[in-house]
């Protein structure tokens, strides 16, 4: 593949994800262009770009998610190449497609590529095809209750019924006895036609207590694919990541090395190329199995930049030029431990709703170790519009003690007001004993808190997370914990405010 220069890059997203592939661009001397709804005429992404373009009103379905609009703005803008950045239109074969045709480099995966990865059933039986393990589950979409209940006949419940065109936790329900089969088969398309148009399902096999790991892995032009390692994603919420770091605790040299060629296998069975992510459920036993693959790059990715060194959205970059990967597997280097946490404007007292208004003050943390990505400022609206996530907070530590206190020490220093944020969630989950040890799963936020534990700030099992209970609701004025450090100076008095955003 002959090299195709890139002079000028418009970012099809909003918020950080556009803010980081700006950043980038700039050090690589590549002009950007952003687009915005009217709810973001202002926003840090559309000022931070060397050109901004509106694209329609603030529903994210006619701005976005409008392709005709993104591609017209590219060719207004003279644009040589198109960043999706992840969620909108990310993953849609249709947009790749449509930037294909219109002469750019889409940076990322073929149409082709996407649409084979994107169906998660037929993702599924690419991978088995290829020999990777998968979770028991169905060939197919499942046609109707019959079907359904002949394969929990034969596998046993609990079982998971999935979206299978669509991913972020949206169209899956936990099915544990007959009685719930049919409602939930109901509910699961219902979901995923309103979330992605597609109201197929299929079911796999649902495993209690899962850990979430996934491979990052690179793809050039050239065949060349290597793996970046591991990312433990395992702390969720409704499916929805909410910490994330590498390596993870339990997967050894080995276990890392296997996970990595597998990951591999995957990419290349599918012929894939620039950057993406494969997914892994780990059972008790230390056995993984094939999940999906994401064909963008993912939230998480600063955990792995952090600890490789690496930029990931310049190697995308490269690698949509035509350009090899200038380094072997061999040449992949890891150090030290890095964790995130995404911030969210989320009412972790009120069942996590959205929250909404105006960021009356901001000031992030900084100090060693300490990395913000961050899409909003002092001044900006927080609206009903898009994804209520604002930043993702990372640490690097030379280990993972260092990392998770240097990650406690920047939450308890994030000043926010305006609206509420998931702040006192991330602080539960990291002050954890069971996080501390890592003994998490799928399910530790739903076993180990609730609302009430901010509240009252008593201790829940076995002693777990009174520290950042008292932090949070009543010992903060006095000045913290011995778990906790106590903050100094304007944080007296102030330090519940700002974790809650009020």
């Amino acid at each position: 593949m002959a090299v195709r220069p890139i002079r000028k890059i418009l970012i099809a997203n909003r918020g950080e994800i556009a803010l980081r592939v700006i950043r980038t661009c700039r050090e690589m001397g590549i002009r950007t262009v952003a687009v915005y709804s009217a709810a973001d005429r202002t926003a840090p992404h559309v000022l931070a770009a060397d050109e901004a373009l509106p694209i329609g009103p603030p529903p994210s379905r006619e701005s976005y998610l409008h392709i005709g609009r993104i591609l017209g703005a590219a060719s207004v803008s003279g644009a040589d190449a198109i960043h999706p950045g992840y969620g909108f239109l990310s993953e849609n074969p249709e947009f790749a497609r449509g930037v294909r045709d219109a002469g750019l480099v889409f940076i990322g995966p073929s149409p082709e590529t996407i649409a084979s990865m994107g169906d998660k059933t037929a993702a599924r039986s690419l991978a088995s095809g290829a020999g990777v393990p998968i979770v028991p589950g169905t060939a197919g979409p499942v046609s109707g209750g019959p079907e359904a209940a002949e394969f929990c006949a034969r596998h046993g419940y609990p079982v998971l019924v999935k979206a299978a065109g669509g991913g972020g936790g949206k169209g899956m329900r936990i099915v544990r006895e007959e009685s719930e089969l049919i409602p939930s088969l109901r509910g699961a398309a219902s979901e995923a036609r309103s979330a992605f148009g597609d109201e197929r399902v299929y079911i796999e096999k649902y495993f209690e207590d899962p850990r979430h790991i996934e491979i990052q892995v690179l793809a050039d032009s050239r065949g060349n694919t290597v793996h970046l390692g591991e990312r433990e994603c395992s702390i969720q919420r409704r499916h929805q990541k909410v910490v994330e770091e590498s390596p993870s605790v339990i997967v050894d040299e080995r276990m890392r090395s296997r996970m990595g060629e597998t990951a591999v296998m995957v990419a290349r069975a599918c012929g894939y190329k620039n950057a993406g992510t494969v997914e892994f459920l780990v059972d008790g036993e230390k056995n993984f199995y094939f999940l999906e693959m994401n064909t963008r790059l993912q939230v998480e990715h600063p955990v792995t930049e952090l600890r490789t060194g690496l930029d990931l959205v310049a190697l995308q970059i490269l690698i949509a030029k035509g350009e090899d990967l200038p380094f072997t597997q061999e040449g992949v280097r890891f150090r030290g431990h890095a964790i995130e946490c995404r911030i969210c404007a989320e009412d972790t007292e009120n069942n996590f709703l959205p929250s909404t208004g105006t960021i009356t003050h901001l000031r992030a943390p900084a100090g060693p170790g300490i990395r913000d990505d961050r899409g909003v400022e002092q001044g900006d609206e927080i609206g009903v519009y898009y994804d209520p996530m604002m930043a993702k907070l990372i640490a690097w530590g030379g280990t993972r003690d260092e990392a998770i206190a240097r990650l406690v020490r920047a939450l308890r220093e994030y000043e926010l007001l305006g609206v509420r944020t998931n702040i006192p969630l991330c602080l539960f989950v990291l002050t954890h004993p069971r996080f501390a040890a890592g003994d998490i799963s799928t399910h530790f936020i739903g076993r180990y808190f609730s609302p009430g534990t901010l509240l009252a700030g008593a201790p829940i099992e076995e002693g777990a997370a009174a520290a950042v209970c008292a932090l949070i609701a009543g010992g903060m004025e006095g000045g913290g914990s011995a778990a906790l450090p106590p903050a100094s100076g304007h944080w007296r008095g102030h330090r519940r405010d700002f974790l809650r955003g009020r």
